[in-house]
């Protein structure tokens, strides 16, 4: 397997993960977080195939920057708004709650930039 295909199966794995909803004990943040997993595991295993190394960041605006040089982005710009969920909703406090629309969001927008 090359190097960006194990990227991309790991996004789509993350992926998987943020569809898991099947319990009242996984909070909706946890799932987005694993939405912006995938689609940061994604873009980045796009750069790896263009020969470009991507830098260590989970702000997939930067990622997006350096992608643009080889694909146009303009249908997977709208996850950048997946940023958010990168660090701060991981933990208890300092954010609005995530509500059962966000996840769905996050997801649409997920699915939208794996495929």
């Amino acid at each position: 397997m090359e190097r960006h295909e194990s990227w991309i199966d790991r996004a789509r794995s993350s992926l998987e993960i943020a569809r898991t909803r099947n319990s009242n004990f996984i909070y909706y943040e946890d799932l987005c977080y694993q939405a912006q997993q995938a689609v940061e595991k994604a873009i980045k295993g796009m750069l790896i195939y263009y020969n470009v190394e991507p830098q260590f960041t989970h702000k997939i605006g930067i990622l997006l920057e350096e992608l643009q040089a080889y694909i146009n982005i303009d249908e997977i710009k709208e996850t950048i708004k997946l940023t958010k969920y990168a660090v701060q909703s991981r933990y208890p406090e300092g954010y609005d709650d995530i509500t059962k629309k966000d996840y769905e969001e996050s997801i649409t927008i997920a699915n939208k930039c794996l495929e």
